[in-house]
């Protein structure tokens, strides 16, 4: 446990943070289920705006330094290959 005040505090600041990331995270995973929910379906409208919605999200996850800038492109390369496979096929 912490022993002096500036721990004390960084263990709030933790805390506060931890929360406040796992709301964000939370929401691009259930972003990326949507999208391979679409991809199930095969409705290409739908599969477009969940393409564009978890990009938004990582895009703003990476600018509040939740996800590194790499980690963000590499979600939505990954994003934009899902949504394109089920175009061809």
């Amino acid at each position: 446990m912490a022993n002096n005040p500036s721990a004390i505090k960084r263990v709030r600041q933790t805390e506060r943070r931890t929360l406040r990331n796992r709301a964000t995270k939370t929401l691009v995973k259930t972003l990326r289920k949507k999208l391979e929910e679409a991809v199930e379906a095969g409705d290409k409208d739908a599969i477009g705006q969940a393409v564009s919605k978890y990009s938004s999200a990582v895009d703003r996850a990476a600018k509040r330094s939740i996800f590194h800038r790499n980690k963000a492109a590499n979600l939505k390369s990954k994003a934009v290959k899902l949504a394109k496979t089920s175009a061809t096929a």
